[in-house]
């Protein structure tokens, strides 16, 4: 079985980029364009990991995650942070949010790929 990756970004060529990049991998994936659609999304059926983008209009990434996580139910579900404002401090208040782990963008493919892996095995 393969796993199913929730893709939360609101720019459509990053949506692109992940759809590539995720394919590419062997995973499966659905994607959402706000914090909103992720929530409604994990309402739906299951994901094993979530990418989530940080700066997404009404609710941001970090205020998504940290209601997803504040789910029993989704308490050890992986959040992984993808995000153009890792700046210190900024990377601090993201990882405080509950995720699991942060990728920069621009996307290293294979760093993305590794970070899906490690989170999921």
């Amino acid at each position: 079985m393969s796993t199913t990756v929730l893709v939360v970004e609101d720019n459509p060529d990053n949506m692109k980029l992940f759809e590539w990049t995720l394919e590419d991998g062997g995973f499966a994936f659905e994607g959402v364009g706000s914090g909103e659609a992720a929530l409604e999304a994990l309402e739906r059926r299951p994901f094993d990991l979530v990418l989530m983008d940080i700066s997404l209009p009404g609710m941001d990434g970090k205020e998504t995650t940290r209601r997803i996580k504040s789910q029993e139910r989704f308490a050890r579900l992986p959040v992984i942070a993808v995000t153009a404002h890792a700046i210190k401090g900024e990377a601090e208040d993201i990882v405080a949010s509950g995720v699991t782990a942060l990728v920069t963008k621009p996307i290293d493919e294979e760093e993305l790929l590794q970070a899906i892996r490690k989170a999921v095995c």
